[in-house]
């Protein structure tokens, strides 16, 4: 077979990882006005977020055996298929039940998908995984930023419609989808390594996965609420927006630095406790002086979440050696991983509701960026396995 361009095996990671957080990250800055048309407390409207995670979760496992029995890349295409549906289905979403369907849909698909990318890196760039691994996950973050920032643009130039402001996300998923059609598929054979089965016997891979579930549960959380947060402390709306885009912005140089600086000096691990630590800092201070310098914070925030979730996905790249065994790693620390984070949009949203305040929530969530810093430096004793 003749071997398929490397700079389009590249553009279709690209376009796949973009595609993995727009269905998600662009409900927040829709998130109250949806609430009080659709009449919804704030526990239920945060299923929209929460829903998709506990499927990213549930369903990663999964993830290997679907890429078994279709090959890796088909079953990347059909993952994109059904995050475009899920997002068109959003056109007609003026209610909830839509809503929360389309979150399924979503959380079903990136659940699949996310594991596959890693081995997908593993299979192409087994050479260059640090600087490939860096702009997948700035692409995840442009993904992301986008859906923070011009969903409020795309609804207001559509008519000021927020299920359109919503839906528009299907079209980058459409692109990607017929780039990935295009690419050579190739059945994943059962590797030696690893056996068939995720890796829960080994402790390395618990300690991951619940570095990643706090890292994840603090960005959704963020991604739910940090608008009403800002707004609640007194900041316009306007601000409140601005200030959660800043944050979305300032994860993709977090995202494509330090990955690169982790493989060039071997120092993940510390790079990972400095993030926990800002991190922490930066959550303090929203909690407790939310109108003090909250541009710095927000960018503090946005650079250390970002910083944390690209170096945990290079995490399995370390750990095992095909691109199955590294799929099988990653499924773990995603099902783990989600399965515990998206508890914490709800139980945010219903400490809300219960204290009256987010103070009290956002407390919670600074005491689990400390928790993370401490994985962090358990962690530090890594693998002997480096990047070839």
């Amino acid at each position: 077979m003749k071997p398929f361009p490397r700079a389009l095996l590249l553009l279709g990671l690209i376009l796949a990882a973009i595609n993995l957080r727009p269905g998600i990250t662009s409900l927040a800055p829709l998130i109250e006005r949806i609430a009080e048309e659709l009449a919804l407390s704030r526990s239920l409207i945060s299923l929209t977020t929460a829903l998709p995670v506990l499927c990213m979760g549930l369903l990663a496992p999964f993830a290997p055996r679907l890429a078994m029995r279709l090959g890796l890349e088909r079953t990347i295409a059909l993952c994109l298929a059904v995050i475009a549906v899920a997002l068109l289905l959003r056109a007609v979403g003026h209610a909830s039940a839509i809503l929360i369907g389309s979150a399924v849909l979503l959380g079903a698909a990136i659940a699949v998908a996310g594991p596959l990318l890693s081995g997908f890196i593993k299979r192409h760039f087994a050479v260059r995984m640090g600087s490939v691994v860096g702009w997948y996950s700035l692409s995840m973050a442009i993904g992301g930023a986008g859906g923070a920032v011009l969903t409020i643009p795309a609804t207001q130039w559509l008519a000021n419609d927020w299920t359109y402001g919503l839906a528009i996300w299907a079209l980058p998923a459409v692109v990607g989808l017929l780039l990935w059609l295009c690419l050579p598929n190739r059945v994943e054979a059962e590797s030696e390594e690893g056996g068939t089965g995720l890796p829960w016997r080994q402790p390395r891979a618990w300690l991951i996965s619940a570095f990643f579930a706090i890292q994840a549960g603090l960005f959704y959380a963020l991604a739910t609420w940090a608008v009403a947060r800002y707004n609640e402390a007194g900041l316009s709306l306007m601000h409140s927006n601005s200030l959660f885009s800043v944050s979305m912005l300032m994860g993709l140089p977090s995202s494509f630095l330090l990955p690169w600086l982790a493989q060039r000096f071997k120092n993940r691990y510390l790079l990972l406790v400095g993030c926990g630590l800002l991190s922490s800092i930066s959550l303090a201070m929203i909690t407790f002086q939310p109108t003090v310098l909250p541009e710095l914070w927000a960018l503090t925030i946005g650079f250390g979440l970002g910083g944390s979730f690209a170096l945990s996905l290079v995490l399995p790249l370390y750990e095992a050696g095909s691109p199955l065994a590294v799929s099988r790693w990653t499924a773990m620390m995603l099902c783990m991983g989600y399965s515990i984070a998206c508890l914490t949009p709800v139980l945010t949203g219903l400490a809300r509701d219960l204290a009256g305040n987010y103070q009290l929530p956002f407390m919670v969530l600074t005491g689990l960026a400390v928790l993370m810093t401490v994985l962090a430096w358990m962690m530090r004793r890594g693998p002997k396995r480096a990047f070839s």
